[in-house]
């Protein structure tokens, strides 16, 4: 259950997908989200004049039927909050007026407006929460897997965010500056108990308090087009489906696919890549964006993806996804010595809808978010069949006369990735209303020879203001699957291993 004192939103039951090398009794699990998704300890809210994020973006497209608080990440855990809060100002007609009331510390003995005025907005989120797996899991690795697979585990992350509206600030039109950090503490309950391939939580990752992201935007052609360029984590904008960011299971935000194929994750949550980004608006429904990042954020080709660890062969780091601070660890490393990661997105907004529909007359329709995508890697990546001999790996592990050589990967050139997204509303009883209900559908395909997963979707349905008088409420129900790829099935058989996937 995820309690959030700004939503109270309820992540409804979900299914998820283990995997591994070697089989795991079932594991049953419950979770407890403790404290506020975001803690506005800030010094200003943002100022209307800033270019708007993707999520506040889909949002008003989705005619604000999208979860309050969006749980990809704490950056889109901000995002969220400050896209609802700009919507109700300028639903009141106050888009000048700074409103302190959902603040911590007020207006701070008049600190905030000044700030505010001059275009500086400082907040902070915090998130904590106690997970617990209540039967099955396997031991802990931290205490020799000699201890049980059950019981409770937190984990926290607190993030605070300087943004800078440089036309406030001092008459440079259209830019937006931001710098963020990190601080994460707790241990990973799915590193630790699950052994599965994401991650019951979007927030867990491992300890370390580090920078974030870093980067400079500016908009051209009166808004229409805007680059963004410096130290960025791309699963604020690339891959979203706005209607799955309302459940916590890490597989609704950046998906499964990337998050165990590419080095790292790649520049997704709790890492970041330098990059460029360049998205173009020609109208209100179609939107063009364009990333060139680097694809590998802690910097080590030997990053340790899965097939080199259950081969033993050069790992040196553990290959779940939360470890991902081992080269680099205070976010400073700004790596650029690897391969480009290449990705686009094209967006359609079907009906989307008017910022204040009070005195619609004419119904605009249902509206709808329609999305295509993918990605291309350029570095290179480990087979996940056979060996650097051109033999079996799986074979391999079986022969104890097995040099280092028959249990290294062979190392293919470049990897892929293709994707599509829905968000959909289906229904909802008037124009005014604030009850809705919304379908989700993403799926992602990619090649099977050099990646763990190949194919996955995960789906689902949210029912936006369930109960009179709590607009800002969502309950949904949620589904997930990944495809473990021909190469892993291979593996496993060649291995003798349970073969996954069949």
């Amino acid at each position: 259950m995820a309690l959030s004192p700004a939503a109270h939103s309820l992540p409804a039951s979900r299914r998820f997908l283990h995997g591994g090398v070697a089989p795991r009794r079932r594991a049953w699990r419950y979770g407890l989200r403790a404290g506020s998704s975001l803690l506005c300890m800030g010094l200003a809210l943002p100022a209307p004049a800033f270019a708007q994020t993707q999520i506040e973006e889909d949002r008003a497209r989705l005619g604000n039927s999208t979860p309050l608080v969006q749980q990809i990440d704490p950056a889109t855990v901000r995002d969220s909050e400050r896209a609802q809060a700009d919507a109700e100002e300028k639903a009141a007609g106050d888009g000048d007026r700074l409103d302190t009331s959902g603040n911590l510390l007020g207006n701070m003995w008049g600190a905030r407006p000044w700030l505010y005025k001059h275009g500086i907005t400082f907040d902070i989120q915090e998130v904590d929460e106690l997970w617990g797996n209540g039967t099955g899991g396997s031991a802990s690795g931290n205490d020799g897997a000699a201890g049980s697979g059950t019981g409770p585990s937190y984990d926290g992350v607190t993030m605070p965010t300087l943004t800078v509206d440089t036309e406030k600030l001092f008459g440079l039109k259209g830019g937006l500056f931001q710098v963020s950090a990190l601080q994460t503490r707790g241990r990973s309950i799915s590193q630790d108990h699950l052994a599965n391939f994401n991650p019951v939580s979007g927030f867990e990752a491992d300890r370390s308090t580090r920078l974030f992201e870093l980067w400079y935007q500016q908009t051209f052609l009166n808004g229409k087009l805007d680059v963004k360029i410096g130290q960025q984590d791309l699963d604020t904008e690339f891959l979203i489906s706005d209607y799955a960011s309302l459940y916590l299971n890490a597989n609704f935000g950046w998906p499964m696919a990337p998050s165990v194929n590419l080095y790292g994750g790649g520049p997704s949550w709790p890492l970041s890549s330098p990059a460029i980004r360049i998205r173009y608006r020609p109208s209100e429904k179609f939107t063009f964006m364009f990333a060139a990042a680097d694809d590998n954020p802690p910097g080590n080709r030997y990053n340790s993806l899965p097939i080199q660890q259950a081969t033993g062969s050069i790992s040196g780091y553990n290959s779940d996804p939360t470890s991902q601070t081992y080269d680099g660890a205070n976010g400073t490393n700004f790596n650029m010595g690897t391969g480009a990661l290449l990705i686009t997105e094209l967006q359609y907004a079907l009906n989307p809808q008017p910022a204040d529909m009070s005195h619609v007359t004419k119904d605009p329709g249902l509206p709808g978010i329609y999305k295509l995508g993918g990605y291309y890697d350029t570095a290179k990546f480990a087979d996940y069949r056979y060996n650097r001999n051109g033999g079996s790996l799986g074979a391999a592990t079986l022969n104890v006369n097995s040099t280092q050589s028959d249990l290294t990967p062979r190392w293919d050139r470049g990897n892929w990735m293709v994707y599509g997204i829905i968000d959909q509303m289906i229904w909802r009883p008037s124009l005014q209303s604030a009850r809705s209900v919304g379908v989700f559908l993403r799926a992602t395909g990619n090649g099977g020879d050099r990646n763990l997963i190949s194919f996955a979707i995960d789906a689902g349905v949210n029912l936006k203001a369930p109960f009179r008088g709590r607009d800002n409420d969502t309950i949904g129900l949620g589904w997930g699957i990944g495809r473990a790829s021909s190469g892993q099935r291979q593996f496993d058989r060649d291995s003798g291993s349970i073969v996954q996937g069949n």
